[in-house]
């Protein structure tokens, strides 16, 4: 009985339990109650939950907690399980995947940390990508990812190989400024880098262009104890060429042979680079021996250098023997070979050589590939030759290939730079269209073949374009539009953009610098171009070979040729070679001076440096002997121009033919030009078969002439152009009006040098009222003259002593968009001095300096002249003063106009010689016509603005 209640009473008492249960779990459906513990947890309840559901593995459980993710409870959660990485790495997944919630550094420094002390180094390395990989972190200093890496190994106190990972993950990225960071600093935790990371520390600072640092960075490595192998050798091999020369890099390989090293083909490659980018071919073909003795096999990338060496000096002939020296070799040359050879061959121009290249190439069974249509797409836009390079890029297609944005951006520069802006604009359109969108490139290839066009305010409209489509400018956009600024005079408003370009913090950039030089050197502005220099280097800027040159060539071009030694001088002590463009200049500013017997020493000492004349130096001579009239040293040195292996270019050709037609050698000048062109469109001009006679040298231009136009026929404008010019320099005005309007009769369309031509050689001949409907017909035409066809003007007016009408039309000068320059005020001011209007002209000289155009020498020659020939000799010697105080030397013109003045007063002669003999100037500095001003010096500047070789480059 007792049992059986006994029994009775546990059923009962587990059925009430039972029912309280049931009604318990009832009513938590109807107002989904939980538990306190599971809603109402501190953070530190929390955290512990979470981690025993970690440590359990059962994360689906998470899910019924109630919290929000944030940086505070996955930090705590990661710092209390750091012995248990893959609990830890299940959480920080589920956080990465929060729709709101992303980890910050601290989390990621710490999983990065957890998962290397278990040696998971590849989850490791994804989690430190995303690290280095964040925006903002990316951007900064590198420090903050640093510094936070140190504080959870302090914390933590494991796994130091994290600062190794990051510092080879830095490297690989090019993030190298944080990369030196981490090396810097890992020593002081007991960490070393490992030889992979400080490979590909160094490897990344030498790509970019850090050499010296990594020189550095090599011996801190050796220093800590880290042994180098044969792939640090190689590096530090193209460091030390970069950096301290090839020879150090030579000896670097020695000492290291010496220390049991032994070179790889890597190491010898990167000495032939280093001997290569210097130009000793010599040199590098010495390394190729010395490989050949030491059993180090040449491979293709080894004959791939030798031949970019001599492509890079247009030396095609040798390089072509490399590549005869791959096809005899048990090596294959692949397309990378043979692009190389046709890219060399388009950088000179010689484009049938290079589709010959790629022709053989094609027999040889290898495909054309994108970068060989490329370099064809830019020697035919080079060549100006237009419609073979839209062959080439229309044709990409039948190769199975599609043009990329440096196709579209080098025809699109092809089309600007030959003045065919529209279709410019035509392309960079088309190319938005397939998907690439004009970048800052292209803009700036825009900019600048509107500027060069004279479209000065369709640049500014693509200015505001380009900054309203998000394209931020870059130092060339700015140099461009600087450039553009001092074409069209408008030395204000270059100032100006000068400002905001240093505001924006361009302050070291050598581009914009050099462009601000640049335009103050061409408008004569030395002085300003010289503090301009100097504040270059006070803002930390560093002057290039084209800083030098280009201050270099401003001194010459004024005459100044020991300025121009000077910045030579100090160029060279600044361990900046001298270039071929440097003597160019300084050969230019030879025959500028008339420094005749300068010449010569210079290309001496051009030759003892070991560089050799380029067509720019051959231009320089051609065009200098030319214009003094030594047509047979000009000869002399087209013949050794050809002979060593260069082709004459337009340049040399107009000037041979221009100086023709000068000294009255019609029939000869008219010989060559229809060598150069197509006969049948110069009908009007005089043929005669055999024109030379008995001039050998001659009759060798002619025959070379044969060979030249073969491959290089001149455009029809350019050759109707120079034959106008021609016939005009050699005051046959008729002729070339005749010729001239034959040539419209056959669908010829003149430009800007067309019309300026005829109207200079109108106004020279004294026909100064046809000059007027010359311009008039220009204006019909829609072709806007240009301030050397006002120049051309107002000279012809002040010549027939029209000299109030001459005025006139300098007054309108402004209302017509144009700034009047050195030439126009020396043009009227010699007017003024002839018409014994000394006040006017002096007036005049203050109005030029108060409108920022600087003085020449003829300015000043012009006054004096004008002030000896009143009799104010006192005067003329103030001038002289004045010239020389603003460092303008005067030339043997100034002092013979002198002397005249001054003939009867003895003691001021013999001042002025003891001023003349110290500076060498000899009697026959200049011609009879120059010293006793039987033409005026306004003239010759004109003739000299107007020679052939000038307008046509």
């Amino acid at each position: 009985m007792l049992l059986r209640y006994s029994s009775s009473s546990v059923t009962l008492s587990h059925c009430h339990k039972f029912h309280r249960k049931r009604s318990f779990n009832t009513s938590s459906k109807i107002i989904r109650w939980r538990p306190r513990d599971e809603y109402k947890l501190n953070q530190p309840e929390l955290v512990d939950r979470i981690t025993r559901i970690l440590v359990l593995e059962r994360i689906s459980l998470l899910n019924r907690l109630c919290f929000d993710y944030s940086d505070e409870i996955l930090d705590a959660v990661l710092y209390k399980l750091r012995f248990n990485p893959n609990a830890c790495l299940s959480f920080f997944k589920l956080a990465n995947k929060q729709q709101h919630f992303r980890p910050n550094v601290k989390s990621y420094c710490k999983i990065v940390h957890i998962l290397s002390r278990d040696r998971m180094f590849n989850e490791a390395k994804v989690y430190l990508n995303e690290l280095i990989g964040i925006r903002k972190v990316a951007s900064s200093s590198g420090s903050l990812v640093f510094d936070e890496l140190v504080r959870v190994y302090r914390d933590f106190s494991f796994a130091p190989v994290v600062f190794d990972m990051v510092l080879k993950m830095y490297a690989e990225k090019g993030l190298v400024e944080n990369a030196l960071i981490v090396f810097d600093n890992m020593g002081k935790f007991g960490c070393k880098a490992s030889l992979r990371s400080c490979n590909s520390l160094l490897s990344n600072l030498v790509r970019k262009g850090d050499s010296q640092v990594a020189i550095i960075v090599y011996d801190q490595i050796i220093r800590a104890g880290t042994v180098p192998d044969v792939f640090t050798l190689t590096i530090m091999v193209k460091a030390y060429c970069k950096d301290r020369g090839v020879h150090k890099a030579v000896e670097f390989v020695r000492e290291m042979e010496r220390m049991g090293y032994q070179p790889n083909v890597a190491t010898y490659n990167s000495l032939i680079n280093g001997y290569v980018d210097i130009g000793d071919m010599e040199a590098a073909r010495g390394v190729m021996k010395c490989m050949s003795e030491k059993d180090a096999s040449c491979n293709v990338i080894t004959y791939t250098a030798l031949m970019k060496g001599y492509c890079k000096r247009g030396k095609m002939h040798e390089a072509e023997k490399v590549l005869n020296d791959i096809k005899e070799s048990s090596l294959v040359a692949d397309e990378l070979v043979y692009g190389v050879l046709v890219d060399g061959y388009c950088r000179i121009g010689k484009m049938d050589d290079a589709v010959r290249i790629r022709d053989e190439m094609l027999s040889a069974g290898l495909p054309v590939n994108l970068t060989i249509c490329n370099s064809l797409i830019d020697g035919y836009c080079k060549s100006e030759q237009l419609d073979e390079a839209e062959r080439i890029f229309l044709g990409l297609k039948l190769w199975g290939l599609k043009p990329d944005s440096y196709s579209y951006n080098t025809l699109v520069n092809g089309y600007s730079r030959g003045g065919h802006i529209s279709k410019a604009f035509e392309l960079s359109s088309e190319m938005d269209q397939e998907g690439y969108v004009p970048t800052v490139v292209t803009y700036n290839i825009l900019l600048k073949g509107l500027c060069n066009d004279g479209s000065f305010d369709d640049a500014l409209h693509l200015w505001c374009l380009m900054l309203k489509r998000g394209v931020e400018p870059n130092e060339r956009s700015y140099s461009t539009l600087l450039a553009g600024l001092f074409k069209v005079g408008d030395y204000e408003g270059a100032l100006k953009l000068w400002k905001d370009i240093l505001a924006r913090g361009f302050t070291k950039n050598t581009i914009t610098f050099n462009a601000m030089i640049n335009g103050l050197c061409k408008l004569g502005k030395m002085v300003e171009a010289e503090d301009i220099f100097l504040k270059m280097k006070e803002l930390g800027g560093i002057p290039d070979d084209v800083t030098y040159r280009t201050l270099s060539d401003g001194y010459c071009k004024i005459g100044d040729l020991d300025k121009a030694f000077q910045v030579k001088k100090q160029m060279e002590m600044e361990g900046i070679s001298s270039s071929v463009e440097m003597y160019n200049s300084l050969i230019s500013g030879f025959f500028t001076s008339r420094r005749l017997d300068r010449v010569n020493d210079l290309l001496v000492e051009m030759n003892a440096t070991g560089l050799a004349p380029n067509i720019v130096t051959y231009g320089a001579l051609i065009g200098g002997w030319c214009k003094e009239r030594r047509l047979d040293k000009a000869y002399g040195l087209y013949m050794e121009m050809t002979k060593n292996g260069l082709t004459p270019n337009i340049v040399i050709c107009s000037t041979l033919i221009s100086s023709l037609y000068r000294l009255g050698s019609i029939n000869k000048a008219n010989f060559l030009l229809q060598k150069i062109a197509d006969v049948n469109l110069l009908s009007g001009l005089e043929n005669l078969s055999t024109p030379c006679g008995g001039d050998h040298a001659f009759r060798k231009i002619a025959e070379s002439l044969d060979e030249t136009a073969k491959r290089y026929l001149l455009p029809n404008d350019i050759v109707f152009n120079i034959a106008i010019a021609g016939l005009c320099k050699s005051r046959k005005v008729q002729d070339a009006r005749r010729l001239f309007s034959a040539l419209l009769l056959r669908g010829f369309v003149p430009d800007n040098f067309t019309y300026c031509t005829l109207i200079h050689g109108c106004a020279a001949a004294g026909n100064v009222n046809e000059a007027f409907v010359i311009r008039d017909e220009m204006l019909a035409n829609h072709v806007n003259p240009n301030i050397t066809t006002y120049n051309s003007l107002i000279n012809g007016l002040c010549k027939s002593g029209n000299l109030e009408r001459a005025v006139r039309l300098f007054h309108k000068l402004c209302s017509k968009g144009l700034a009047p320059n050195v030439i126009t005020y020396n043009t009227l001011m010699d007017g003024y001095c002839k018409a014994d209007k000394m006040i006017e002209a002096l007036k005049l000289k203050d109005k030029m300096i108060e409108g920022g155009v600087a003085p020449s020498v003829v300015t000043y020659s012009i006054l004096i002249s004008g002030l000896c020939k009143q009799g104010d000799t006192d005067a003329s010697m103030d001038l002289l003063d004045l010239m020389i105080e603003s460092g303008i030397n005067p030339t043997i013109v100034t002092y013979s106009t002198l002397v005249q003045g001054h003939i009867r007063g003895r003691k001021r002669i013999s001042q002025l010689y003891n001023e003349v003999h110290p500076k060498e100037l000899s009697s026959d500095s200049g011609s009879s016509t120059e010293t006793g001003f039987m033409e005026p010096l306004c003239d010759r500047a004109m003739v000299d603005a107007f020679v052939m070789s000038e307008a046509v480059c």
